[in-house]
This record gives structure tokens, C-alpha cells and sequence, in this order.
């Protein structure tokens, strides 16, 4: 009977040692190697932290923090209040048990007795039991759990563990997580108020603000009397005594402001959020980019002020990119600055828009380099119609008029388009396709037939990104290599794309505040007390505003618009992105202004003068062998008889809710055509250089152009609807 009781119990204690067996349990060492924060940060190139994003989602997770880290009220405040005992117990406050058992069973209001090792076990092991709930037998395991814990970790590897793995609001897991998003923070600074409040939120962490201010204000007086019985036992030095200072008042302001709208965090400056957003894809990364914080805060003040004084309702995005000219190194990276934008999130800087004139220099420059033009060579800027594959392409100049004969020098400077689309002509629009790609912009993924004549005015969408090393690669006389946007990026070797010769000229026509007077004016945000070269842009029906220049130290790129695509309101190429271009410029410039390249060899010098007085004499620069003295233009009287408007294969289509002899068609012609007449079908129009208008009726036309000795010198056909 003795022998089957012992077996019973023996039974008994197995099945009781079985059913409440814990987990096992990681040490220290495997707890801290095991924690990974849910952010990552940014630095600039000296360290100096510009931004922070929220990778992982599951929780809101700083880096550890090391118990040196947390200040000594924050310790002591959260010991006292959550396990008075820790220093003193062995993982079991069995005081504490004892008297909440007492309570229970007379059903009284009773305190927990979990201990900060207790709760640590059910951090640990999710499926020990929670403090204040589920049974004895779960309760039991957790004591096993926290019993196993004390024997391998010490006092300080408990309380560190439990501060960083505690929730004590929403997402916030861990003391460092609570003190930065609860009181913007680091926890080495937390004070008193801080840590009763935190202690508060512990057995509670979703309550509202006043249950909180409430439960504080209960503990601080609890705390208060603890002090002056006793002092808790530490590994740890007290630097102060808890004391009755702390007013309810201040805590109950302190819950409703900890717990009140998201706060602006001076430990997260948010400088580059794009920036972030594009690098920052796994959590616990500290990425050191090639950024400098104080040109990063210069590009911020200079676009936001610009973008004030603009106003919500003529443009409202813009992004900035500053890069040193000659290690391609990114110092200041500003996808966009919120405000009144539609589309905050959206990074200006890294996305597709259409180019506008920007893309001209590097047109020019291969025209120069193969010998098709010279920077005096005259272009005619005058109406032409060109017949496409998907109809008629009519390019105008931004102002609408015509500048007749100018030289390459004045018709780049000036951004004149006419010009521009027949030194494409020249070029080839493949050929130019492959140098812009060479030159780095990756959007041209299609080829030359698909942009057609209007790539020469920029119908291309790039990147400002793309933009500023583009024109960097001008600035290092045609040398590219990409740009380097954290410290890791390698530093490759420049290739050459474009020739050092041809690179020098065009960085000479760009940078010539006379050449560009005749557009822009002598007086513009373009012209700069130092030597600069830079160039504006602005898309079809004003949806994109560029400024890209650059000097011997700095290319810089600036991007206003809408990223929502609507067109801006009284926004120019000089008024919208160039004052912040030149803010920037002289900003950066304030100790050194500018130097311009120096000369490579090929390139002669020569004083040229221009008949009839078309531009001022001036020293202009040749590939050498190219030089000219004196540039004439070729009279009218000179060239081939031709006609110039309609254009072979054009459409017209007679609208009648208008007027037909408000829809009469104007006969255009050039050359020498002195006494020559016009003929559409059998029907004489009379002399060409009356430029007759047509009123002609459905049907295809034959219009020809027939010299005084009755030959037919030129011809097309046409057609009305």
C-alpha cells in the first residue's frame, strides 16, 4: 500500500515535472544576435545622420540598447515599479506571489507578481504564460522559465533584455523605440517624468491617455513611499533617489503629450526621404552615402523658397541634384520637399520627364566634332515644315517669332528650336539617339525613328539625375563616368564620349552671358559673377522646367513642375528652375567662384567679323583647320527656287463651322524668284513672290513653281478634305 502511494506520488511529480517543463530558452548572447532593428538609417559622408526609414513593419524596432545606454532614472523608475525585489529574488518574487494568492482568494484587488525575469521568459517564449493570465500550470512554467534564466544570465543581461524587448505602445517594442517615439529621445536622457510615465504604459500599453496620466500619478506616489522606506538593491549606481518632486499635473500633461499627435523627431531630420526610400531596403542598415549635410540643407532652403514664392497654383514639385564636377560624388540629393505638391512621395529627382532645349549642347557638340558645324557657322532660324511618317513636324521657338540668320554660338546659347532641328538634320537622329544614350540617359530605349526631328527639342523623358552627369561629362571635356551616391559605389575610370575639343567649344558657347542676351537678356538668373556654363529647358505645354550647369567644382540640376503632369502657369525657363540653380551657385561659390576648362589642344583662336553687320566681331574658337576670318550669309538671291509652304503629302481639312475665306492656305517660297509665277493645277496664281492665298477646294492640288523661261523649278502635290 506504502510502496503503490510512493509510486502514485512519484507519478505524480513526473506528470506535474512533464506538464510543466518550460521551452528551452536562448542565452544572452543569442537573444542580442537574434535582434534586428525594423529601421535603417542614412549618414552623410562624415557620419552625420540625414535620414531614417521604416523597413520592417512588424514591429517598431530600434538598435539594441545597451543597458549603459538607458539612463539611470529610466532603470530604476521601471525596476521599482514593475519588480521592486529583482536585485533581491532569484526569478520569483515569492512575496509577491504569496500576497497575490492572499488576494485572489479573498477576492480583493490584487497587484501582479511577475517578476522582469517572469515577463522575460514570456518575451522569450510567446506561448509561456503572459503576466495575469491563463492558468496555474502555464504560471508554474513561467516560474520554471524564469528560475532556468537566472541560473544563465546575470542581473544587468535581464534587465537589459526585458527594456529592449518590452512593448510599450503600439508597434514600439523596446526602450528605445518607446523614447524616440514617445518623447523624441534617446533613452541615456530620459528623465523621471519620462520614466513613470513609460513604467505606466507597461501593464497597459494601449490605454488612453487619461488611464495612463491616472496610473502614473498612483505609481509616483507608490514610488515616492518605496524611497523613503527603502532603497533598491543594484549592480548599477543610483545616481539619485526618487523623490516627491514629480507632480500629477506635469504627468498628465506629459501622458496627453506622449500620446498625442506624431511629433517632428530631431533625432530623424528626414533631409533626403527619397533618398532613403531608394537605398534604404533592409532593416538594420546604416548606409553612408556621399552626401554633405550642409549642402543638402542649402538645396532644401533654396528649392523650398522657390516654390513659396511661386505658389501652389503655378507649379508645385521640384527636385535638386548637386554633385562634384570631378569625382561625380552626389552632395545633395532632393527628390522633392512636400509643400503644396499633390504627389509628395514621388522622387523628382529619379524620375522620367521630358527633356526640353537640355538636350541641346550635346547635339551641337556632335555636329562640331564631326565637322558639320563650327560655333560661327550660320543657321537659319526661319519657319520649315518637315514631312514625317506621322505627318507634318512644325518646330517653334519658345517665343513664337523668328530670328532669321544666326550663328550656331547665339542659336544654342539662345535655345533657339529651329536651328536646333536642322543641325539634326545634319547629325542624324540614330546618331544622336546612341551619343544621348552613351551619355547616359537610359530612357531613349527606342530608337531614332521613334523620337523622330522633335528629339533635337528634347521629346525624350530623362531623369534629373541623368541630366546633371550628362553635363558633368561636358564639364570633364567629354569624359564620363557614373555618379557615385553612397561611399561603396565604386569609382570607375571616365570613357571618353564625346571629343575634348568639340566638349570645350560647346562648354564655351553655354557659358557666353553675351550669346545667350538676344533670349534671355543681359541680366538673367543665368549670368553669375564667375564662369559658369549652364543651360534651361522647359517641355511641351510647360510641364517640366529645367536649370543644369555646372562649374570646375560643382554641376548642379534643378527640376520644377508638376509630378502630377499638368502643365505650370507663367513659369519660364529663367523663372522657375534657375533662381534656385543660381542661389545655389553662389552659395557654393561664396570663398571661390568658378574656373573655366582649360583649353585642350585642336582649338584655334580666331577674331572673325560678320558681313552685314549679322553679329558683333569677336574671338571664336575652331577645331583646328576650321578657322574662318569673316562669315558671310548666303543671299536669297543666291539660293535654289523653291516652295516652302504647303509641304509635299500635307492634309488639309476645310472645317465648316468656319468661314471659307477665312481658311485660305498662305503660298511660301525662297530663293531667287524674281519673275517667277505660281500655277495650281491649270489656274495661274499669279507672280511667287506676291505670296499669294489659296482658297482651294477638295480634291488633290499639283502647285508649281515655273520661271520666267516657263520651266517648272519646283513642284508638289497636296490635298484638301
Amino acid at each position: 500500500m506504502a510502496i503503490g502511494g510512493i509510486l502514485a506520488a512519484c507519478l505524480a511529480f513526473a506528470a506535474m515535472d512533464y506538464t510543466t517543463l518550460p521551452p528551452a530558452l536562448p542565452d544572452f548572447a543569442g537573444v542580442r544576435a537574434a535582434w534586428y532593428p525594423s529601421e535603417a538609417w542614412l549618414y552623410d559622408r562624415s557620419g552625420v545622420l540625414i535620414d531614417s526609414a521604416r523597413v520592417n513593419f512588424a514591429a517598431r524596432r530600434l538598435a539594441w540598447t545597451p543597458l549603459a545606454a538607458i539612463s539611470n532614472d529610466a532603470r530604476e523608475t521601471i525596476v521599482a515599479a514593475e519588480d521592486r525585489r529583482f536585485f533581491d529574488h532569484h526569478g520569483v518574487d515569492w512575496l509577491a506571489l504569496a500576497a497575490a494568492t492572499r488576494d485572489r482568494i479573498a477576492a480583493r484587488r490584487h497587484r501582479g507578481a511577475s517578476t522582469l525575469t517572469m515577463q522575460l521568459a514570456g518575451f522569450l517564449s510567446p506561448d509561456l504564460a503572459a503576466p495575469g493570465t491563463r492558468s496555474w500550470w502555464d504560471k508554474l512554467r513561467q516560474i520554471r522559465a524564469a528560475r532556468a534564466i537566472e541560473g544563465r544570465w546575470s542581473k544587468d543581461q535581464i534587465l537589459e533584455a526585458y527594456l529592449n524587448l518590452a512593448g510599450f505602445r503600439g508597434e514600439a517594442q523596446g526602450i528605445g523605440a518607446a523614447a524616440l517615439g514617445l518623447f523624441g529621445k534617446t533613452p541615456d536622457v530620459l528623465g523621471r517624468d519620462d520614466a513613470v510615465l513609460l513604467a505606466a504604459l507597461l501593464p497597459d500599453p494601449q490605454a488612453p491617455p487619461e488611464r495612463i496620466a491616472r496610473r502614473a500619478c498612483t505609481l509616483s506616489r507608490s514610488l515616492q513611499a518605496q524611497s523613503r522606506s527603502t532603497a533598491p538593491k543594484a549592480d548599477f549606481s543610483m545616481s539619485s533617489k526618487i523623490n516627491g518632486n514629480i507632480g500629477c499635473s506635469n504627468l498628465t500633461a506629459g501622458a496627453f503629450a506622449m500620446l498625442g499627435p506624431a511629433r517632428s523627431l530631431a533625432l530623424d531630420p528626414g533631409l533626403a526621404p527619397h533618398l532613403s526610400q531608394r537605398l534604404l531596403t533592409q532593416a538594420g542598415r546604416k548606409i553612408t552615402t556621399t552626401l554633405d549635410v550642409r549642402i543638402q540643407r542649402l538645396a532644401i532652403l533654396a528649392l523650398k523658397r522657390q516654390l513659396q514664392g511661386l505658389g501652389g497654383s503655378r507649379a508645385r514639385d521640384g527636385a535638386v541634384i548637386v554633385a562634384d564636377t570631378q569625382t561625380g560624388d552626389v552632395l545633395a540629393y532632393v527628390g522633392g520637399i512636400g509643400g503644396q505638391s499633390t504627389a509628395p512621395a514621388v522622387d523628382g529627382a529619379n524620375s522620367f520627364r521630358q527633356a526640353g532645349s537640355t538636350l541641346k549642347p550635346f547635339l551641337y557638340a556632335q555636329a562640331i566634332e564631326k565637322g558639320y558645324l563650327t560655333p560661327a557657322s550660320i543657321l537659319d532660324d526661319s519657319p520649315v515644315q518637315l514631312d514625317t511618317a506621322s505627318g507634318l513636324y512644325v518646330p517653334q521657338n519658345y517665343d513664337k517669332g523668328f530670328k532669321g540668320p544666326v550663328s550656331a554660338r547665339s542659336a544654342l546659347a539662345g535655345s533657339l528650336n529651329v536651328p536646333a532641328v536642322r543641325t539634326l538634320l545634319l547629325v542624324g537622329v540614330q546618331p544622336f539617339r546612341d551619343r544621348l544614350w552613351d551619355t547616359g540617359y537610359r530612357g531613349l530605349t527606342e530608337d531614332g525613328d521613334y523620337y523622330g526631328y522633335s528629339l533635337a527639342l528634347g521629346s525624350a523623358e530623362v531623369t534629373l539625375l541623368e541630366q546633371v552627369n550628362a553635363y558633368r561629362s561636358l564639364a570633364n571635356l567629354g569624359r564620363f563616368a557614373p555618379l557615385r551616391l553612397t561611399a561603396s559605389d565604386p569609382q570607375d575610370q571616365p570613357r571618353a564620349i564625346t571629343t575634348p575639343q568639340a566638349a570645350w567649344i560647346v562648354d564655351d558657347m553655354i557659358a557666353d552671358a553675351n550669346a545667350r542676351a538676344a533670349t534671355f537678356g543681359l541680366d538673367s538668373a543665368l549670368r553669375l559673377p564667375f564662369w559658369a556654363a549652364v543651360k534651361t529647358g522647359t517641355s511641351k505645354a510647360m510641364r517640366d522646367n529645367w536649370c543644369i550647369g555646372f562649374t570646375d567644382r560643382y554641376t548642379i540640376g534643378v527640376w520644377v513642375g508638376n509630378l502630377e503632369g499638368d502643365s505650370m502657369r507663367a513659369v519660364s525657363g529663367t523663372s522657375g528652375a534657375a533662381p534656385v540653380w543660381r542661389d545655389l551657385m553662389l552659395a557654393l561659390h561664396a570663398t571661390r567662384g568658378g574656373r573655366p576648362p582649360e583649353r585642350p589642344e585642336g582649338i584655334d583662336a580666331r577674331r572673325i567679323a560678320f558681313t552685314g553687320g549679322l553679329e558683333q566681331p569677336r574671338v571664336e574658337y575652331f577645331l583646328h583647320g576650321t578657322a574662318q576670318a569673316q562669315v558671310a550669309t548666303v543671299p536669297d538671291t543666291a539660293r535654289r527656287p523653291r516652295i516652302t509652304n504647303p509641304v509635299a503629302g500635307t492634309v488639309y481639312a476645310i472645317d465648316p463651322d468656319i468661314p471659307p475665306d477665312r481658311q485660305r492656305l498662305a503660298i511660301g517660297v525662297s530663293g531667287a524668284v524674281g519673275g517667277a509665277r505660281l500655277w495650281i493645277d491649270r489656274t495661274d496664281l499669279g507672280p511667287a513672290d506676291a505670296h499669294p492665298l489659296l482658297l482651294a477646294g477638295p480634291g488633290a492640288h499639283r502647285l508649281r513653281l515655273i520661271d520666267p523661261g516657263g520651266r517648272t523649278v519646283d513642284q508638289l502635290l497636296f490635298t484638301v478634305r
